[in-house]
């Protein structure tokens, strides 16, 4: 059945919602959509969210303060999660033998369901394995998985997917820029910082988020 056209107010308390449930692990209440969205009274935002049930919108339970379900074009339950990729290996360590300049091209080693609040729906997301322990100061082990943003926007003290372009290697490190040099730091007392020229280090992006095991 096809859904009725939204109307502008609909529309942005639709974008809202989205967009609230992208980024926190519950839905908003009707008060947090009054004032997100600059509507008069809580009575409009409930005249709404009745319309946009009755449409097949969402799922809407009144009596729960935040009991709105979001339903896709077949009237079940959107999905809350987000799938990315595990695409490889990346050493806490020494380096080992990476991708190549192109990237990991490879098929992924199996496909993550994430919830979206914990992975933000607008970023390119990769993940990868970590061997070795040499970011274990910052709560990273031997087996985890790492969350990374494939990003250029890349500052001092990021913890870095760095590609080391003449060994062909790749390591889980924090970065410095250190004028022609660049420092790729482990967080582990026990191990020492990798050091390299500028124009050998290419980023692959930075960790966002991290998985551990158990």
């Amino acid at each position: 059945m096809r859904r009725k056209k939204l109307s502008l107010r609909q529309q942005t308390i639709m974008g809202f919602i989205r967009k609230f449930m992208d980024a926190n692990p519950h839905p908003p209440t009707v008060r947090d959509i009054q004032e997100a969205c600059a509507i008069s009274s809580t009575s409009v935002v409930d005249y709404n969210l009745r319309l946009l049930n009755r449409d097949g919108y969402l799922r809407r339970r009144p009596d729960i303060a935040r009991g709105i379900e979001l339903l896709d074009e077949e009237g079940q339950p959107a999905s809350i999660f987000r799938r990315i990729a595990v695409m490889g290996y990346i050493s806490a360590g020494e380096p080992l033998p990476g991708p190549s300049s192109d990237g990991w091209s490879q098929e992924p080693l199996e496909i993550l369901e994430i919830p979206k609040h914990m992975a933000d729906p607008q970023k390119n997301l990769y993940a990868l394995k970590v061997k070795g322990l040499s970011m274990i100061d910052a709560l990273i082990n031997d087996g985890d998985l790492v969350i990374v943003e494939s990003t250029q926007d890349i500052r001092d003290g990021d913890m870095v997917v760095a590609w080391l372009k003449l060994e062909e290697e790749t390591t889980l490190k924090h970065i410095y820029f250190e004028g022609n040099q660049i420092r790729l730091q482990p967080a582990n007392s026990q191990m020492n910082p990798i050091y390299a020229k500028a124009s050998n280090v290419e980023t692959r992006g930075k960790v966002v988020g991290v998985l551990r095991t158990l």
